[in-house]
């Protein structure tokens, strides 16, 4: 028996030598292979040892390596994991193993790997930028700069840490330092991809456009095909108003990578437009992979918002912000829809401007200024700040100002910032005295022109809407600095001296609550008098029944405003209601308006759903509306006064907010207080009363347009002297304090 069990074991010995032997020829085949770029024959050949030798540590460390290169993640794992457990010890295995795991998006057992790699051989620099990858996932952006850091002390010539590097700057807002780590990366290996797409990305977090696409062009000639690439040369499309050309870059970009996150979130904000649903499908989408994507909330939160879903519109915009909490856009994208609340007040929206300033503004250097010319009657620069310089319903409410302002006294200076012009754009730059394209301008970049500039008065035209450049406003490049016109609700930024608007918007008892000091103008906004524009028959006299008109945003149209005019059209036997937005092109929203109609009684055959159309034919469609009827909470602006101006008297109802009085501060100012409701009671009583009494209604009709134009707020050149009264006062203020 002995003997036996000896013979056996001295023929397993021999077995075992054997197959030694055999595995150390084909480990130098396999090498050969993977060397040779030959993954699959390299995988193949570690196979033939593994059958033979299965605890064959090489060749197990081998296949996951050639694995992982191939993407054959779960191969990789399931090779390196059995490599690690063989020899605990060994760095490489360790360090590829957390590599394995990273690309599983598993990334605090990657972390686990890389750590023990490091403590075992901390010279390896693999190691230690591949933990700083990790890391930056983990949401450490300094922890993860630190392990490149080692990693480039170590191995100074090493790309790939200095691209590494310069991705964990970009989440921290550090895009010069990171650009100038992709270059680094770049100048060791002119054709490493990643880095050439993160210097892409990094520029355009400076607002240099132009440098970024070309940056994702090179990009894409290393690498055609670039899923990620493609992705964010969509997102500059979009961003310049090339929709067709975002549109196929996203769609490409599906192709090679069908969940590709920046991609689907690129169409969801291209078909929030024109297919809500298709939009909300793409967020879905997202949010299963990813429920962590604040980007996904946000849109999503858009998209409800754009559906009137107000309160759930919110909730997804505090989802967001509970994951990244100074994410910008949804702190913008909520200030905004709280506008559109009902219960929202005064307080609940400075509230959300504080906010603002606290997460983001606050955080933000202020510039020093050097001293200037405190002659309190000089001629003043004043420097106007908007992306809205073209063909935009924001434009018209301050084109006036600049039209007719007096440049004896006052230069002009337009700060454009956004890269889409138009005719309206050329209007502008007739108007002004110094014409800045601050498009591809960072924000440093224009607080430094500005400075240059010697602006005295810097005013800002967005307030919180799309496109803003309320950080700008944060470093304050400007001695004094304003709000006025393009969203006409304040700012909450203590670095914004004064806020444009009048006693209606902002009653008395409500100022304390602005962190902006309030002027007061004729209303709060004004807008050129329609060209040519005449008045139209009452269309009540022919048609034999009255029509109502609601020419205003679909999201504007809030439950208690259609209870409202659904009650008022129930009072008025036969009215009819026109209702007009771009948004009703969606087939969706469309019908959901009309079954929300139906809901109160009031049938699809009393209503007409107008869709997008240029400015003029909206103007003509106002020939077919006796009384327009002001939505609430969130009020009309320009189309209150383009109905005004048609001739056709609107119906406001003041709220508890400004963008809830802003119409009834319009009417007012053009002397139609009687027209102006405290609330709904009396809306509908107004309605109902000059329904009654279309002889009146005729008469107003014919008289209303040249009451508009004779009014202080709707006569432009008496309006802008108003504002540069304010100008002048705020200068004078501003001399005196310095002084």
């Amino acid at each position: 028996m002995a003997s036996d069990v000896g013979s056996r074991a001295f023929q397993n010995a021999r077995l075992q030598k054997k197959h030694r032997k055999q595995a150390d020829a084909l480990m130098q085949q396999a090498v050969a292979a993977y060397r040779g770029g030959r993954r699959a024959e390299a995988q193949a050949i570690c196979g033939q040892i593994l059958a033979l030798l299965p605890d064959h540590f090489d060749a197990l460390h081998l296949l996951g390596v050639s694995a992982l290169d191939g993407g054959r993640l779960d191969l990789a794992e399931q090779a390196l994991t059995k490599a690690v457990e063989i020899e605990p010890r060994h760095a490489e295995a360790l360090s590829n193993l957390g590599l394995a795991l990273f690309n599983r998006k598993r990334f605090e057992d990657a972390r686990k790997c890389q750590e023990r790699a490091i403590a075992l051989k901390p010279t390896l620099v693999v190691a230690q930028t591949g933990l700083g990858n990790t890391l930056m996932r983990l949401g450490h952006p300094e922890e993860a700069i630190a392990a490149h850091d080692r990693a480039i002390a170590l191995k100074p010539d090493y790309a790939d840490a200095y691209c590494n590097r310069g991705m964990a700057l970009l989440p921290l807002g550090r895009n010069a330092d990171a650009n100038r780590s992709f270059d680094r990366a770049l100048s060791l290996n002119p054709r490493h991809m990643e880095a050439m797409f993160g210097k892409g990305l990094a520029i355009i977090n400076l607002h240099h456009f132009d440098d970024a696409l070309a940056a994702f062009d090179a990009a894409l000639a290393l690498k055609p095909g670039a899923a990620q690439v493609l992705a964010q040369r969509g997102r500059l499309h979009q961003i310049a108003g090339r929709f067709e050309q975002a549109k196929a870059d996203f769609d490409a970009a599906l192709v090679g990578d069908p969940w590709l996150e920046m991609a689907l979130l690129g169409k969801a904000q291209l078909g929030h437009f024109k297919d809500v649903a298709q939009s909300v499908d793409a967020c879905r989408k997202v949010l299963e992979q990813n429920p962590l994507s604040e980007d996904a909330w946000l849109w999503l939160g858009v998209c409800y918002g754009k559906q009137g879903e107000v309160a759930a519109a919110v909730a997804h915009f505090d989802r967001a912000l509970e994951i990244r909490p100074d994410f910008a856009e949804a702190m913008t994208a909520k200030i905004f829809t709280l506008e559109f609340m009902p219960d929202a007040d005064f307080e609940l929206h400075q509230a959300a401007r504080r906010e603002w300033w606290q997460r983001i503004g606050s955080r933000i250097p202020q510039r020093r200024l050097l001293p200037r010319n405190l002659d309190p009657e000089r001629r003043l620069i004043i420097g106007y700040v908007s992306s809205d310089f073209r063909n935009h319903s924001a434009a018209l409410t301050y084109l006036p100002v600049l039209k007719h302002a007096n440049r004896q006294d006052f230069q002009v200076c337009c700060y454009a910032c956004s890269p889409v012009q138009d005719a309206v754009t050329a209007q502008f730059r007739g108007c002004a005295d110094v014409w800045v394209d601050a498009s591809q301008m960072s924000d440093d970049e224009l607080a430094d022109c500005i400075t240059a500039d010697g602006v005295d008065i810097l005013v800002d035209l967005s307030g919180h809407s799309a496109g803003n450049r309320l950080p700008l406003f944060a470093r304050k490049p400007a001695p004094v600095q304003v709000t006025a016109w393009g969203s006409g609700t304040g700012t909450g930024l203590p670095t914004i001296d004064y806020f444009l608007a009048d006693p209606v918007t902002i009653p008395e008892a409500a100022r304390h609550l602005f962190a902006e000091q309030v002027y007061d103008l004729p209303a709060v906004i004004t807008t050129d008098a329609l060209p040519g524009i005449e008045p139209t028959p009452l269309p009540m006299l022919h048609n034999g029944h009255v029509t109502f008109g609601v020419f205003n945003r679909l999201d504007k149209i809030s439950d208690p405003a259609l209870a409202v005019w659904t009650a008022l059209m129930q009072r008025v036997p036969d009215s009819r209601i026109v209702i007009k937005s771009s948004s009703l092109d969606d087939p969706l929203l469309r019908d959901r308006l009309l079954a929300r109609f139906a809901a109160h009684g009031v049938t699809q055959e009393r209503i007409t759903c107008l869709g997008w159309s240029t400015r003029e034919q909206q103007i003509a469609q106002f020939a077919q509306v006796d009384i327009s009827l002001d939505p609430f909470p969130q009020n009309g602006g320009v189309s209150t006064w383009e109905s005004l101006q048609a001739g056709v008297p609107v119906i406001a109802r003041l709220g508890r907010s400004a963008a809830s009085r802003a119409a009834g501060a319009i009417v007012t100012a053009v002397g139609l207080g009687d027209w102006v409701a405290e609330d709904d009671d009396s809306y509908i009583a107004i309605a109902v009363k000059w329904a009654a009494q279309p002889a009146e209604l005729a008469k107003l009709r014919t008289e209303l347009p040249a009451r508009v134009g004779n009014s202080a707020a709707g006569n432009v050149e008496t309006y802008a002297r108003k504002v540069e009264e304010g100008y002048r006062l705020f200068w004078r203020r501003h001399c005196a304090s310095v002084g």
